[in-house]
């Protein structure tokens, strides 16, 4: 074998190296470049709102050179850019600044209210997805027919509907009128000194406890205001889902299982669905983000204490280093949810390792 024969596999694995380590650097590049957008949204956010964060801590009656001393010590005498290094360095080592509505550090309220917003989130979207993706199957196999108007009426709805009056009326029929699942909040107070939290996610670690009265008092709780926010989760499954059966079954292996005499079964759930799977686990997450960061008004009107409740107390109450904290751990939340998502997509279709 010739030299040049030699170096030719040697040349390809470099170039497949080369190409990894630039889709690694441009994966990061854009990680870097999402979360700076992000901390420049927030920063701007939090100079512009018509609310002094001094007069917010001393309050409004403080003598004038108290407020002058606590307007130096916050570097609010700075030049913006001065500013924002200090406020990017802050947040990065995980320093939100320190709660005025609860005066604990804004991230150690953040770890306690978070893990709520998460289970109430995962459990809407468990409950959208198993829901959303049978319905928008179906939906694309009965195109044109009464259950597929049916279920676009079903998303329709899920789109139009204000979140906050589906809420209010559930809680009127549901546990007013029927009493059918319990009120607002997240357990009953006769579990305050009994139940033991480990996780922070309530339903976990009832089962870790193996506290099944406390268990079932939980999801009793989180039934409602999850239905409400899988039924919106829903609305979006299982629109993208009918779109991409559609496109699934109108596809030449589609014509070529049925002309083998496979069955309708075997063809829709077995090859449609497998190959719509992979769009599907994005459409999923982002549904997933989207919960994470619309949950504010579900957890308002169910008195929810998760991060969109404490985002909107501390809104109520002028406390920005709150708003501003949740605000970017949502997003931060959001941009890894996406990054995953990629990666996932990336994963599961070949296709699109090359890009």
């Amino acid at each position: 074998m010739s030299a040049v024969a030699r170096l030719k596999p040697a040349r390809r694995a470099n170039r497949r190296a080369y190409g990894r380590l630039k889709s690694v650097a441009g994966f990061l590049v854009v990680v870097a470049t999402t979360y700076l957008g992000l901390l420049a949204v927030t920063f701007f956010i939090g100079r512009v709102v018509p609310i002094d964060p001094v007069l917010a801590i001393v309050g409004d009656r403080a003598p004038a050179h108290v407020v002058e001393r606590v307007r130096l010590e916050m570097g609010l005498d700075l030049p913006y850019y001065q500013q924002f290094w200090l406020y990017m360095k802050g947040v990065l080592s995980g320093d939100f600044g320190t709660s005025v509505l609860t005066t604990n550090p804004v991230m150690a309220d953040i770890r306690r209210v978070f893990p709520a917003t998460m289970e109430l989130a995962t459990v809407g979207t468990i409950i959208g997805a198993l829901i959303g993706i049978p319905l928008g199957v179906l939906a694309a196999v009965k195109r044109g027919s009464f259950t597929d108007q049916v279920v676009r009426i079903i998303g329709l709805v899920g789109y139009s509907v204000p979140i906050f009056w589906l809420g209010l009326l559930a809680l009127l029929v549901f546990y007013a009128r029927l009493g059918w699942v319990s009120g607002p909040g997240r357990i009953d107070v006769v579990f305050e000194y009994t139940f033991t939290p480990v996780t922070g996610f309530f339903l976990l670690d009832a089962i870790l406890n193996r506290d099944w009265a406390a268990f079932r008092d939980i999801v009793s709780h989180i039934i409602l205001p999850a239905s409400l926010l899988g039924y919106f989760s829903l609305a979006y499954i299982s629109r993208m889902t009918r779109s991409f059966m559609l496109n699934e079954l109108g596809q030449e292996y589609i014509v070529a299982a049925r002309a083998k005499g496979l069955s309708e079964t075997r063809i829709i759930w077995g090859h449609a669905l497998r190959n719509a799977a992979v769009p599907l686990v994005t459409v999923i997450a982002l549904s997933y983000a989207g919960l994470l960061e619309g949950s504010v008004l579900t957890e308002t009107v169910f008195a929810w204490p998760g991060l969109g409740l404490y985002i909107t107390n501390s809104l109520q109450n002028a406390d920005m280093n709150a708003v501003l904290g949740g605000t970017i751990v949502i997003g931060s939340v959001f941009i890894a949810i996406n990054l995953l998502s990629d990666v996932l997509y990336r994963m599961l279709d070949p296709r699109t390792r090359s890009r």
